[in-house]
């Protein structure tokens, strides 16, 4: 994914370090940003050896925040910190490393998204069905389009990891959702803190519909076939070795 020269400047000179890929997430991953909407990247950086066997470690998380014509976030964790992550069925690294909007890429960041499918397991439901009761309570304070469709794209992306094994963020892509969805989407695009367009259905009928697939993901969850815990603790393991070793 090509973004302004500007971010590109300030994502050099934000980050102290080598970064093993940098990926966007958020609205435009999810298919509905507005035209306001922040531009969240994700990734991971490489400390330098003396960092990490030292007395003087660096930074296992960095996180910068700007302003350019659009709020840019950029928050990356260092590998083994990652790798960590990806092993303790954290939906949210999943999503990092496999997103299609790469903004930079490298060797390393092939091997990860090669190994990241062995990560996956029927616990992952228990992410998606937190972070969608979560961003339901949001929209029931709110009334914002945004924790809406949240809702519905972490349900639906849960939905179809546990019956695929395969991970979709795209609720354009993801099927089985409410026939209003595309409807949503639409009117999401026009403003990032938007409310429900006229002519939405009510409350009543949103929640219904969430409930509906929140007992589906527990049913796909309670059928699926992937394992439990993860199936990549050695691959990482040796990926990381071989990183800090320079081999």
């Amino acid at each position: 994914m090509n973004l302004p020269e500007a971010v590109m400047t300030e994502v050099e000179r934000a980050h102290p370090y080598d970064r093993a890929f940098i990926t966007v997430s958020g609205a435009h991953l999810y298919g509905f940003p507005s035209a306001d909407s922040d531009l969240d990247l994700r990734g991971v950086h490489l400390l330098p050896l003396e960092q990490i066997v030292g007395l003087r470690t660096g930074e296992e998380t960095i996180t910068r925040t700007w302003h350019d014509d659009l709020e840019v976030d950029l928050v990356t964790h260092e590998l083994a910190k990652f790798c960590r992550m990806l092993l303790s069925r954290n939906g949210y690294v999943l999503e990092q490393v496999l997103s299609p909007l790469v903004v930079t890429t490298s060797p390393l960041h092939q091997e990860l998204v090669a190994v990241a499918p062995r990560c996956v397991t029927r616990l992952h439901a228990h992410h998606y069905l937190g972070f969608a009761r979560n961003q339901w309570r949001l929209f029931e304070k709110s009334g914002e389009l945004k924790p809406l469709l949240y809702t519905f794209r972490v349900l639906l992306t849960g939905i179809h990891l546990m019956g695929t094994g395969e991970l979709v963020a795209d609720l354009n892509t993801l099927t089985g959702g409410p026939a209003y969805l595309p409807e949503l989407i639409e009117a999401k695009r026009t403003a990032e803190h938007g409310t429900l367009p006229e002519g939405a259905p009510d409350v009543e009928r949103l929640g219904a519909d969430v409930v509906a697939l929140t007992l589906r993901l527990e049913e796909e969850r309670d059928r699926s076939t992937l394992p439990e815990e993860p199936d990549a603790h050695d691959a990482l393991h040796d990926l990381v070795v071989r990183t800090r070793l320079g081999t």
